[in-house]
């Protein structure tokens, strides 16, 4: 079980990714972003996660900068958008990103989506192409380790036919309420880690009764109680903020546990948090 926020899961190849991850999407370019990340690394966090599409790389690496820590102390992600796929063309995305965030390799790259819009007759040629880039990539050592999100198995044995890697992490929405266990099972049965976006949901879970009373008997706040079901779900979540005093609190997770009973309370939950969009019927 994990016990601080850079307590690490070991990936498929070996590479240790700490246990929670501070999400920066949303996270309005310029100085909200560069203040946000440099605030998560102060109150502890090693582990940054952006994405071209949130369009705030540089502010991000700006915020990694200005935190003073040491790149090799800390765990970078960020994923090629819907609008480039092919070989050639996912290189130089992903040396863009890095020279972006201002660093010579990252940690982890993720294909964003699995049928983009602009690719949708034919997304699998066109994922296989940039697998194949993530591959090299990988190999070169510009990236430690490569995976997907929003994955779901299709799409996941359609990768399988041509890669030679196999993707370490699928980064998937996961919160109370909406835990897709064919993805998640299938996604651990290939060998790779589940990393939970929006692990609050969207937000109405503040509303339910039952789960605000369940914080009051741990003294946690019902974000707290969701960041630490997720752990004991085995997921890596990744909550994000870019309030000084939430970025601290979602930190502190680690002196409760939950009670199997409320583990499996907060799983079935039927309040409303919303689902995961299909990636298949996704309009970007």
């Amino acid at each position: 079980m994990m016990k601080h926020l850079t307590d690490c899961y070991t990936l498929s190849n070996g590479v240790k990714i700490p246990c929670v991850g501070f999400g920066t999407w949303q996270a309005p370019d310029g100085e909200i972003a560069a203040s946000s990340v440099k605030a998560a690394i102060e109150a502890g966090y090693r582990h940054i996660d952006t994405a071209a599409a949130y369009q705030n790389e540089e502010s991000v690496g700006r915020g990694i900068r200005e935190s003073g820590v040491d790149r090799k102390e800390l765990f970078i992600t960020t994923k090629l958008w819907n609008l480039v796929r092919g070989y050639r063309e996912t290189i130089d995305a992903c040396h863009e990103s890095m020279k972006k965030l201002g660093i010579d390799y990252l940690d982890l790259y993720l294909v964003h989506w699995p049928n983009p819009k602009k690719y949708r007759d034919h997304w699998q040629e066109y994922n296989a192409e940039s697998w194949r880039a993530f591959e090299d990539l990988y190999k070169a050592g510009d990236i430690r380790a490569i995976g997907v999100s929003n994955f779901r198995p299709h799409h996941l044995e359609e990768l399988a036919r041509t890669s030679t890697v196999a993707p370490m992490v699928n980064q998937i929405r996961l919160c109370p309420g909406d835990i897709m266990p064919e993805v998640v099972d299938y996604s651990r049965s290939q060998g790779m880690l589940l990393e939970a976006y929006s692990p609050l949901g969207n937000g109405k879970i503040f509303q339910v009764p039952e789960v605000a009373q369940m914080a009051e008997k741990y003294h946690k706040t019902v974000a707290q109680l969701c960041l630490r079901w997720s752990l004991q779900m085995d997921f890596l979540p990744l909550p994000k903020s870019v309030t000084p005093s939430r970025i601290v609190e979602n930190t502190q997770i680690f002196d409760f546990e939950l009670a199997p009973e409320d583990v499996k309370i907060l799983t079935e939950l039927k309040a409303e948090v919303g689902g995961a969009s299909d990636p298949d019927l996704a309009t970007f």
